[in-house]
């Protein structure tokens, strides 16, 4: 039975689905990039070759526009968007990191289904954003419409199904910006995770 999941949602123009690195997707949507190599999948990275890198970075070219990196003040905006998605849905996050390229999330079972809940995180924090006049996407907004999302459409996810899986996707995503150089990160609307209850279950919203 699942009781969670572990989800990465990607800044936009990170981890193209042709990456050596590990991506989300099987699929090579954007016709351009798939002369720069199969679709691939998983956690760990890679270490690249120049050439990997070179092609990476020519594939990173020819995107439509130029690729996201947060900052601290637009991450800070990030987690008050998500805030706001726990307080109107009742999601229940256990561990959040927000990184410039990437944000892993683990999130416990709800009556949505966990690409819906992903979406409404990401709509949220898009609006927290934009309120805070920090939407990366700002300057490539065309006249009278809104800007395009500073996210990847898709996002990847692993569902989990027991109390070990859950807190060993916990311990990853609270090391995982130690990975990058930072510190670890606290968040008001995280949860801290105590068990599946009496029975090993616990109660769905």
């Amino acid at each position: 039975m699942v009781h969670g999941y572990h989800v990465i949602v990607c800044a936009y123009g990170f981890w193209l689905p042709n990456d050596p690195r590990g991506s989300w997707s099987d699929f090579v949507g954007k016709w351009e990039l798939v002369r720069f190599g199969k679709a691939t999948r998983g956690l760990e990275r890679l270490v690249l070759t120049e050439e990997q890198e070179r092609d990476r970075q020519e594939a990173k070219r020819l995107l439509q526009y130029p690729v996201v990196q947060f900052s601290g003040i637009q991450a800070r905006a990030i987690g008050q968007g998500f805030a706001n998605a726990c307080r109107k849905s009742g999601f229940t996050i256990w561990a959040c990191a927000i990184l410039p390229e990437h944000t892993h999330l683990v999130i416990a079972r709800h009556d949505f289904k966990v690409e819906y809940i992903a979406n409404l995180l990401k709509g949220e924090a898009t609006k927290q954003l934009r309120k805070e006049g920090c939407d990366p996407m700002a300057i490539h907004a065309k006249p009278e419409e809104r800007p395009p999302s500073p996210w990847s459409d898709r996002r990847w996810k692993v569902f989990l199904d027991s109390e070990e899986a859950i807190e060993k996707a916990i311990h990853y995503v609270e090391e995982n910006p130690e990975k990058e150089g930072k510190p670890r990160q606290k968040w008001s609307f995280v949860t801290p995770f105590a068990g599946l209850g009496t029975g090993g279950h616990i109660t769905y919203h």
